[in-house]
């Protein structure tokens, strides 16, 4: 049986689409549990220099939790989990500390539990007609991610309105209010993702991890603290920043190893 996840590995980026388009792409159980998994797996290979995700279709980047399926437990008297307990990794969390680029591509709506997802990586690309939401007020749910970020994300009065009405958010005013880097046409959204991609793992890789690590590790602490802070890989004593000198001085494209 298919886990709704499917993954290519191509020219060092790794690109998940989440595929249950019946059900717009909610994360079922089993879903996120593979999603985890993968994520995991990924974050430990070295090869890997960047982490994509996407839905499938137009019709939703992810329309949430599968409440279908909530409720199918709830007649059996299985509530939902705990967002912060059990034995396994809240996904949201996870997305954050990964130590490698993430970037979301929304090809359509992010809500509730997708729109938390979407948040949770580095950078955002979406298709005009994407959106934004939080509607788990109008659910009686909690989206425990999404109201610790977001206030972090957007001026505390919008994050409240955002959250106290659950209405969703248009990928043009997401971009202005700094949510979404960018809005390009559905038909350019592939094209114009895969550009900014690409202009990432340019980089140099351990670079990148340090940028990481350093960004998430030192979000909330007092500057004095976060600059003595040393987190990631030490760029200043790799092969990488011997080979990235050179190239600039030799006036070439530089050969990346990740060392």
């Amino acid at each position: 049986m298919s886990s709704g996840l499917d993954i290519e590995i191509r020219d060092r980026v790794a690109y998940l689409t989440l595929n249950r388009p019946e059900r717009r792409n909610a994360l079922s159980i089993a879903l996120t549990q593979r999603l985890s998994g993968a994520l995991s797996e990924l974050d430990d290979d070295d090869e890997i220099w960047a982490i994509a995700i996407t839905g499938a279709g137009e019709d939703a980047f992810c329309g949430g939790t599968d409440l279908k399926e909530l409720d199918e437990r709830a007649k059996v008297g299985k509530g939902p989990r705990h967002p912060m307990r059990g034995p396994e990794r809240n996904l949201f969390e996870l997305v954050v500390e990964l130590g490698k680029p993430t970037i979301a591509v929304l090809n359509g709506p992010a809500m509730g539990a997708g729109c938390e997802l979407a948040l949770a990586c580095d950078v955002r690309v979406a298709a005009e007609h994407a959106r934004l939401g939080l509607p788990e007020a109008k659910r009686g749910m909690g989206a425990n991610f999404g109201s610790v970020v977001l206030p972090r994300l957007l001026p505390r009065a919008v994050a409240f309105e955002m959250l106290y009405t659950g209405e969703a958010m248009s990928a043009a005013d997401a971009q202005r209010w700094g949510l979404v880097n960018h809005v390009v046409p559905a038909s350019e959204l592939a094209e114009r993702a895969e550009a900014l991609i690409r202009s990432i793992v340019a980089n140099a890789p351990l670079t990148l991890r340090r940028y990481k690590q350093m960004i998430t590790k030192s979000w909330g602490v007092p500057l004095h603290g976060a600059l003595r802070l040393n987190v990631g890989p030490n760029v200043y004593v790799s092969r990488d920043r011997e080979e990235g000198v050179r190239a600039f001085v030799e006036k070439r494209a530089p050969r990346w190893e990740g060392r």
